[in-house]
């Protein structure tokens, strides 16, 4: 590998502290020396002229465990000046499978990010690993690190059983969890709002918590509700925290729906309340005021028992339907927590992703256009949706207010994650595009949200101090060279509308020593690892 010098760069080094001007040596793939007119010494020379250098973005929260098999060179996160993505987020994860389970993890997959292939199922980390580094030469032009999903151990333990775990259960979820992390996954993910995740009881969420704990990893947490149950669901999670002794990270911190709108001050001071009592917390959110996620996040949580299949059963029951119907429009009694269209209305629901081709034309529109263009009701089209589209289709969610993505953002625990539902030949959320250019580019230079060194600490050293990425997230000899250099003028161009276009103003990226953008364009260069 080439030696690579970046000569008089405003360097930001990740802690917060002002940027200061000096070169970086790049060389066997790590940082070796910064300082003042270091000599070439036969290095190519890259030349910042003015542009700041940081150390490589790394997103804590994202979805890209399938696209990464697919994609290999990433260049949405790479001209987003990411060297590093966090995936298994949210109970979701491509392992660990067991024979038995294979099938119901596939489908569970598959509603979240499209049709998942067979193949692309693992019985394990060092599976996956191996798809992704070893398996055809190709490698990944990005370092990936991996949550076990909570999904995947309920699935091959339990199934889709709607039920507290059994001790036995318990344990031998806690066993297969073991083995994950052991051969070296970051820590567990919950998704407690995403059947099978949803139907675990705080007993299970505390004894896996212990193995995470005991194994030095991290708790992360799609929590309980974000919505009317928003404090509530922030206090489970401290219990489970505190009870087990892992270190946590709450998810896309948020309150959604008007009627919930201002209680993010209430949850932030919860969580800091938290550490003053010994719990180690933090959060991640994306500076965007809509969320996505799938359609089959528009009904109560009760009504997947069994899954896919067990819901299209209820659905053929007419007054089971009906029930349904209420419930999604209006909300109420029959099933706890709130409705999302209840809260924000099918004119606030877009359809993101849709697999099928005959529905295809429906992308980018609301729920209640789509539904009036084939001259049916909302709930109706989510119906067919579910049925001809395998329950696979994506949806945005605008349901949430700017003073509290302020608010959160703004907090002293949030760090950067993009929460990215990557569906190629979709219309995405702009976040998947533009969430690192946005922060170190508009919410400093317009929104003055917070300083440009604050911002790169969001997006660097604490993600990797929360998972204990010893060697990234600081610009300092010996660490990994994971290098951005990126221009003053660094913005998002995704919009909701566009939501596919590359950002602006990352000139380099460096992953691993190597060039991944080199004056503005991508190279063929994959030296990404699982971390």
């Amino acid at each position: 590998m080439t030696d690579t010098l970046i000569r008089a760069a405003r360097i930001i080094d990740g802690t917060g502290a002002p940027w200061y001007r000096g070169d970086i040596l790049l060389s066997g793939g790590r940082i070796t020396r910064i300082g003042r007119d270091l000599p070439v010494s036969g290095a190519r020379v890259v030349d910042a002229d003015e542009r700041y250098a940081a150390p490589g973005f790394i997103d804590a929260h994202c979805h890209d465990d399938l696209i990464c098999l697919r994609e290999r060179g990433r260049p949405e996160k790479a001209f987003q000046g990411v060297t590093s993505v966090v995936v298994g987020n949210c109970s979701f994860s491509l392992y660990p499978a067991t024979p038995t389970s294979r099938e119901d993890l596939r489908q569970h997959f598959s509603g979240l990010l499209g049709e998942t292939k067979d193949s692309e199922i693992f019985a394990d980390l060092n599976g996956y690993r191996h798809a992704l580094c070893e398996a055809d030469g190709a490698g990944i032009a990005v370092n990936l690190v991996s949550l076990v999903g909570h999904a995947a151990l309920r699935l091959a333990i339990i199934g889709h059983d709607d039920r507290p775990a059994t001790p036995e259960e318990r344990e031998a979820m806690c066993s297969l969890l073991e083995t994950q992390l052991l051969q070296g996954a970051a820590g567990l993910s919950l998704g407690l709002v995403y059947p099978p995740s949803a139907f675990a009881d705080e007993a299970e969420l505390v004894a896996l918590g212990r193995t995470v704990g005991r194994n030095g990893r991290v708790l992360a947490a799609h929590i309980r509700s974000y919505e009317a149950g928003l404090l509530d669901a922030t206090e489970e999670f401290g219990r489970v925290l505190g009870a087990s002794g892992a270190a946590g990270l709450l998810s896309h911190l948020q309150s959604a729906g008007h009627p919930n709108w201002g209680r993010i001050p209430d949850a932030i001071s919860l969580l800091e309340s938290m550490r003053r009592d010994g719990i180690d917390v933090s959060f991640d959110m994306y500076p965007y005021p809509a969320g996505s996620t799938w359609i089959l996040q528009l009904l109560p949580a009760a009504s997947m028992e069994g899954g896919l299949s067990g819901l299209r059963r209820r659905l053929a029951d007419p007054a089971q339907r009906m029930v349904l119907r209420r419930w999604v429009n209006q909300g109420g009694p029959e099933f706890p927590g709130q409705s999302k269209v209840s809260l924000i209305g099918w004119e606030n629901v877009r359809l993101s992703a849709v697999r099928l081709e005959s529905l295809k034309h429906l992308e980018g529109l609301d729920m209640k256009a789509a539904a009036a263009r084939l001259e049916i009701e909302p709930f109706d089209l989510m119906l067919r949706l579910i049925e001809e589209d395998d329950g696979q289709t994506g949806i945005i969610l605008f349901q949430l207010s700017e003073e509290d993505l302020h608010a959160a953002c703004c907090n002293r625990l949030f760090m950067a994650g993009s929460d990215g539902l990557p569906r190629p030949g979709s219309k995405p959320h702009p976040r998947a595009f533009g969430t690192f250019p946005r922060l170190a580019g508009p919410l400093v230079r317009d929104k003055t949200w917070f300083s440009l060194e604050e911002a790169v600490r969001r997006m660097t050293s604490m993600a990797a101090q929360r998972f204990s990425l010893a060697d990234r997230g600081l610009l300092r000899p010996g660490m990994a060279g994971d290098v951005v250099l990126f221009e003053h003028s660094i913005t998002d161009r995704a919009t909701f509308d566009e939501p596919s276009q590359l950002p602006s103003g990352v000139s380099h990226l460096f992953v691993n020593g190597g060039m991944v953008i080199e004056d503005h364009n991508e190279t063929a260069t994959r030296l990404g690892r699982v971390l």
